[in-house]
């Protein structure tokens, strides 16, 4: 997103160097969900609406359906309308998170960067953001950071970081064949 420019090599997108785009451009560009969940003192449709410019209610309710967290809200006494404290900290960190995505699914970018999006839920509210996050990464060109190898398993292209450097690259399966770094984290998980 060029907070950073790099020190060499390129970054394309759709064939032009970043560089040669604005940072705004570039910014509009993407949607980020991220480790750390920030929302606001407000209510929850202002949290959500938040990723999009004269959200209607409408579009608000249906984001929040995909993010599966719909049912929640609508069981809160005042649903949308619901005041968050400072940061949500009235809500659990996986509902955070999928108040996160529902707000990422109302622009409608075609570049998606998930940076340990489940990583500080537990094993069963993963299963329901990793849901939500598929929905969101539908027809988008998707990078995924994680350390949690349940969350990238089905890319395209997976590339394995130790130390700054890529050491492996390929799908799941290609990787698990390798018997690499991959595969060890891969068994040391779900062994």
């Amino acid at each position: 997103m060029r907070f950073y420019d790099q020190d060499s090599g390129e970054i394309r997108v759709d064939g032009t160097n970043t560089l040669d785009i604005t940072r705004d451009s570039l910014c509009r560009a993407y949607t980020m969900v991220l480790q750390d969940t920030w929302l606001f003192g407000g209510t929850i449709a202002e949290n959500i609406a938040y990723g999009k410019e004269n959200a209607t209610r409408e579009e608000i309710v249906e984001a929040a359906k995909a993010a599966m967290i719909d049912d929640y809200i609508e069981s809160l006494p005042e649903g949308y309308d619901t005041v968050l404290t400072e940061d949500g900290i009235n809500l659990s960190k996986g509902q955070r998170q999928l108040l996160t995505i529902a707000r990422a699914m109302l622009p409608s970018c075609s570049i998606l960067i998930l940076d340990e999006a489940t990583s500080n839920v537990d094993s069963r509210t993963e299963v329901k953001i990793q849901a939500a996050m598929a929905k969101l990464m539908e027809g988008k060109t998707s990078i995924v950071i994680a350390h949690r190898l349940s969350t990238v398993k089905d890319a395209d292209t997976i590339l394995v970081v130790r130390d700054g450097n890529i050491i492996e690259r390929g799908t799941h399966d290609e990787l698990l064949e390798m018997k690499g770094f991959y595969a060890s984290l891969y068994n040391s998980q779900f062994n």
